[in-house]
């Protein structure tokens, strides 16, 4: 078989992440290798973000580049197949052929397992390709097995969401909540791991909402799942992300007691003023927000959060803002995005009329990062001279730097010890930073495997 480039540009979340690697499994039995550019590809994925402010006109500034790399490689005689997948191929769907029109396929969130029929069809010149629908039987049922992600991976356990929050588009691109089968999830989760993985970061638009189907007969927890993972062998590192605050049940909260549970949650809540957040449609106050960290605090004493922040949403006054504030310096946060509010079209928010000011939404959003970069500077700090695990996963920006993950999601810079990459190492931290920290290495087990 002939071996064809495939190029994926991944926007956004980690759910777009884990998708990326599966659409690579759908395509590799016919013959597609990755390409680490689009120039040389034959396949050409945007697997987009809808979230972000401009999403739609970042991603047809990328197609006008990629057309102009279509051109070149059909003057050399070849041809590339440009396809937008995501969550804006899900709500722009038959608008990006008709702005677009030399692109050859789109596809919704829930429909990259039919790729290689899509490839086919636009093969066979049958022009623009569009498929949305969200299938009866879940995409998951129709992907091969994962392949290997290397000693960190994403594993997706639940999608879509019904909590309908009025400024978001994810109930609309990625559909009702579904939870997979227990049983395909351990069974996954035990490849990986025998493919070399140490930490799993379990995936949902809503996480915590997980509600799978056991073999038992009954429905199982998110904690459910997480405690039966943290009996797999090799496995020593759990996360998950995101979660929604309405879903942190107490037996979720008791999970974290766990050791192979990671001391670190984003727990989003978007706003602390109670009147936003009524009008977000978040179901939830500040107050009992703020008693689920205190709760999580005394299962997991070490334990840090971050979360999320939209500043500017429609109404919000001076007052309601400073309420935000107010909460960020209580709850302490060790990380956190914050965002000015932008309309997304076809929610509830984007048609209401009290609209802030954009001037009003770039000095909240200035006062709230220079908070939150205050706290993760404070936190960053706390942690020096003290010693952790370190998962070292990647080279650095300078020879003979390695860089890992701490239990804290920290990013962790080690010198001359690149014979450490893809194990966990004991180290100590001597210097922090506004976004990592810098350690010597105290211990090593040299039992585990050299990467």
């Amino acid at each position: 078989m002939t071996t064809k480039k495939l190029y994926i540009k991944t926007y956004g979340c980690q759910m777009n992440a884990y998708d990326t690697v599966r659409m690579h499994d759908v395509m590799r039995p016919l013959g597609y290798a990755a390409s680490d550019t689009p120039e040389d590809a034959d396949l050409v994925i945007l697997n987009t973000c809808h979230i972000r402010e401009k999403a739609e006109e970042k991603v047809y500034s990328d197609l006008g580049r990629l057309l102009k790399e279509k051109d070149k490689k059909k003057a050399r005689g070849g041809k590339m197949l440009i396809a937008v997948g995501g969550c804006v191929g899900q709500a722009e769907g038959e608008e990006i052929i008709r702005r677009a029109p030399y692109v050859d396929m789109v596809m919704g969130s829930q429909s990259y397992y039919q790729l290689p029929e899509m490839v086919t069809r636009a093969i066979r010149g049958q022009g623009g390709v569009v498929e949305l629908d969200f299938p009866a039987e879940p995409k998951f049922d129709y992907l091969p097995e994962a392949t290997k992600q290397g000693v960190s991976a994403f594993l997706s356990v639940q999608e879509g969401c019904d909590k309908f929050c009025t400024f978001c588009v994810v109930p609309y691109t990625r559909g009702a909540e579904y939870s997979r089968k227990v049983s395909a999830i351990l069974d996954e989760a035990k490849r990986l791991v025998d493919q070399g993985t140490l930490d799993i970061m379990l995936l949902g638009q809503n996480v915590n909402a997980y509600h799978g189907e056991g073999d038992d007969g009954r429905t199982w927890s998110l904690a459910d799942l997480m405690a039966e993972l943290s009996n797999i062998n090799g496995l020593e590192r759990i996360r998950y992300i995101t979660s929604h605050p309405r879903d942190m049940t107490q037996d979720l909260i008791d999970i974290h007691a766990g050791k192979k549970i990671m001391p670190y949650l984003h727990l989003p809540i978007q706003s602390g003023s109670d009147a936003v957040l009524a009008r977000m449609n978040r179901k939830h106050t500040a107050e009992f927000y703020l008693d689920i960290l205190s709760r999580l605090r005394k299962v997991r004493p070490d334990i840090a959060f971050s979360s999320d922040f939209i500043v500017g949403f429609p109404g919000e006054t001076d007052a309601e803002f400073e309420e935000t504030m107010a909460l960020v310096r209580e709850a302490k946060y060790a990380q956190a995005y914050s965002f000015k509010y932008s309309p997304r079209p076809g929610t509830p928010a984007a048609t209401d009329e009290n609209q802030v000011p954009e001037d009003a939404k770039k000095l909240r959003l200035a006062q709230l990062q220079a908070l939150l970069q205050e706290q993760q500077m404070a936190f960053n700090a706390s942690t020096v001279g003290k010693s952790f695990e370190v998962l070292f996963d990647r080279e650095g920006k300078y020879e003979g730097q390695l860089l890992g993950k701490s239990p804290y999601m920290q990013s962790v810079h080690i010198k001359d010890v690149n014979h450490y990459r893809g194990k966990l190492v004991s180290v100590t931290i001597e210097e922090s930073y506004l976004n990592s920290v810098a350690g010597r290495v105290m211990s090593f087990n040299s039992n585990q495997k050299v990467a």
